[in-house]
């Protein structure tokens, strides 16, 4: 996809596939703390039309609490955004590279969590492609 996230296809519809990677990630120990309609948004803000597409603000507290406590601004970089689109009559489900988002930190004591965050969110990605 691109040098901050990772992205899967998957053959479930797109509200069926938002409600999925909720449980998904909640299975990985992410909650949801907000989630933006970004089609409904635009609608109501612009008057326009827009693709179906949801942005999932996921966060996992165990993880949070630790980058937190190792780097104390970072909250400016959470949560982790999974998003939920249709692109071209496809649903296509991605996820933020936790690793690329906290090397702007510098900080080495976050690797491990970015790592742990990354293998959390590709195992949501894969099991929506699976699904």
């Amino acid at each position: 996809m691109s040098t901050y996230g990772n992205q899967v296809e998957t053959t479930l519809s797109y509200e069926v596939a938002v409600d999925r990677v909720k449980a998904i990630l909640k299975e990985e120990g992410f909650g949801v703390l907000c989630e933006i309609d970004v089609a409904a948004t635009v609608r109501e803000k612009l008057g326009e039309a827009f693709r179906p597409y949801r942005i999932l603000g996921a966060c996992n507290p165990q993880l949070a609490h630790r980058a937190i406590s190792a780097e104390p601004q970072l909250g400016l970089l959470l949560p982790c955004n999974v998003v939920v689109q249709e692109m071209d009559g496809k649903t296509v489900v991605s996820a933020v590279d936790a690793g690329a988002m906290l090397a702007i930190v510098g900080n080495p004591r976050l690797d491990a969590l970015a790592q742990d965050a990354n293998a959390r969110l590709r195992r949501v990605l894969d099991a929506i492609a699976s699904a």
